[in-house]
């Protein structure tokens, strides 16, 4: 009889320990949705290293892709402080979204077929093209054919500059560099005649400091690549994003936005897209 006592006893006490540990998981999962609410967070994927664009910097995140992300996020009802910044690398992009390793990403995240297959998108939230920058007091580059025989410049994988060679100029002479920052050196002590990208991404990096009036945009719009914001396979924030996209547009912050951070370049953005416009 008393072992038996001591049993009921003991079961009594393991009881109990796990009705408050039970108790004590319900006060926040750690993902936002506990009733504290002290931990409510959303995780958004940029670039990292596109000045301009998603750049991360002593001072925290800038760029035309963070304000954008940073307006959507306040609209679904977070604050700055509550985002969670994650590098999104464009090879990475897809995976980290059917992961769920972010909510969504806002990174120079150009739309077409293919990655629709993968994921869905918001926006566009921008229209950019391809183009190329040239040094300021340059004035032989009037047209994509006046880069044959030029040394034209983009980063190692990308197919820019292949699409310039092989429908625009033929003749141009192709230099791979490792960054744009290693373009951009090499365009200012003249290595190199132009360097080739979204133009977008090339205001970004002729908008910094050290690189103001030094460069200017073709503006030879070569190509169309229509910037989403790329939401999980299925997901409802799609409907909820494009609505933060067409508010920030009619409040006026898109435009502040987008002057503000390509504006120093010379930059002439085209008119915001309407959402769902996506140029061929």
């Amino acid at each position: 009889m008393k072992l038996r006592k001591v049993t009921a006893a003991t079961a009594a006490v393991l009881a109990l320990g796990l009705t408050a540990t039970a108790c004590g998981s319900d006060d926040g999962d750690g993902n936002g949705s506990g009733s504290s609410g002290g931990d409510k967070k959303i995780t958004v994927g940029i670039k990292f290293d596109q000045p301009g664009i998603g750049q991360k910097t002593p001072q925290g995140y800038a760029g035309l892709d963070v304000d954008v992300a940073t307006y959507v996020a306040k609209e679904l009802g977070y604050n700055a402080d509550q985002i969670e910044w994650k590098e999104s690398k464009s090879a990475d992009r897809e995976t980290m979204l059917q992961r769920g390793d972010v909510d969504f990403i806002a990174a120079s995240y150009s739309i077409n077929e293919e990655r629709q297959k993968k994921v869905d998108f918001a926006g566009p939230y921008l229209l950019a093209h391809q183009d190329v920058l040239v040094r300021a007091d340059d004035d032989s580059i009037k047209s994509p054919s006046d880069l044959n025989s030029k040394k034209l410049c983009s980063v190692t994988g990308s197919t820019s500059a292949q699409n310039v060679k092989e429908k625009l100029a033929p003749k141009a002479q192709l230099q791979q560099y490792p960054t744009y920052s290693a373009c951009l050196s090499g365009l200012q002590n003249k290595a190199i005649d132009a360097l080739t990208t979204d133009d977008s991404i090339l205001a970004g990096y002729a908008s910094q400091a050290n690189f103001k009036g030094k460069f200017k945009l073709g503006g030879f719009k070569m190509t169309n690549e229509n910037y989403g914001i790329g939401v999980k396979k299925g997901s409802d924030l799609k409907a909820k994003i494009n609505t933060a996209l067409e508010k920030m547009v009619s409040d006026g912050s898109w435009q502040k936005a987008v002057d503000k951070n390509l504006g120093p370049a010379g930059y002439k953005n085209e008119p915001a897209p309407k959402i769902g416009d996506i140029k061929s």
